[in-house]
């Protein structure tokens, strides 16, 4: 198989969909994408009504839903879930996992930059870890605006992986240490070679949050887009506590030493 990093004719969205496509194979094996106990589920549910409330049947969004993890935590809560990528190994996978579950969840091919879904054709939008991806944040948030209901909700889970605290360095620095000597298996978490792990940083290095998507930076960007009543939440402790089980311990601690956060906007 080709290697992400070898493609020269694709542009940076080209090659961040091409990216993602290769990660579908082992998204699903890694903790921190895929839920692997009923604690951390019960802790998404917890996160996801703190902000969004019952489904109660309302028309959900779930933006660069991969294969549709946060899809299956609105369907969960009452929401009918429409999941969209642009990644089509993503979106198999996604399909097979509704299919198994027996969950009736639309899946769209299509970009969370551009949508092409009709105008106010949603009560809430989410996504988890799509933020820092985004080569144009501003217009991205402003077709949400677009496209979601007057008093709908867009809950966006992320974090800034790239200004990381003295305390944060030193954790990751300490997994290293653990993984060269056959204490941890997960220092590269995430890219599962040292040629996808380039493509990463390569991608992070060119993408319009490549200082970091810090809680306020994204905030500043949702009130030129026109949302209010924005809230930032960084109590998902539930969370990481849940995920940790399923983690070295250095790399549990590393991960909960981030600035990771849940930020709810209104239209």
């Amino acid at each position: 198989m080709q290697a992400v990093s070898t493609l020269s004719n694709h542009d940076l969205r080209d090659e961040i969909k091409a990216y993602w496509s290769l990660r579908a194979e082992t998204f699903d094996s890694q903790p921190g994408h895929e839920i692997f106990s009923e604690d951390e589920r019960a802790a998404w549910h917890a996160l996801f009504s703190k902000h969004l409330g019952d489904g109660q049947g309302r028309q959900a969004l779930d933006l660069a839903c991969g294969t549709a993890v946060v899809s299956h935590i609105l369907d969960d809560l009452g929401f009918k879930v429409t999941g969209l990528d642009w990644a089509e190994p993503m979106l198999e996978r996604a399909r097979a996992k509704a299919a198994k579950r027996g969950r009736e969840i639309r899946f769209l091919m299509g970009d969370a930059e551009n949508t092409m879904e009709a105008d106010q054709s949603y009560d809430v939008i989410t996504n988890r870890h799509l933020v820092w991806t985004l080569v144009d944040p501003l217009a991205c948030f402003r077709e949400w605006h677009r496209v979601l209901r007057t008093g709908g909700r867009v809950l966006i889970v992320d974090g800034d992986f790239v200004n990381v605290s003295p305390l944060t360095r030193l954790m990751k620095r300490l997994t290293q240490w653990a993984a060269r000597i056959g204490l941890a298996k997960d220092a590269k978490h995430g890219a599962p070679n040292s040629d996808m792990a380039e493509t990463h940083n390569r991608i992070l290095s060119r993408v319009h949050f490549s200082d970091g998507a810090h809680a306020d930076a994204v905030v500043e960007l949702l009130k030129q887009a026109g949302f209010a009543k924005i809230s930032v939440d960084t109590d998902l402790g539930a969370i990481h506590r849940a995920q940790r089980k399923n983690f070295s311990f250095l790399k549990g601690l590393e991960r909960a030493t981030q600035h990771r956060y849940a930020i709810c906007a209104e239209k």
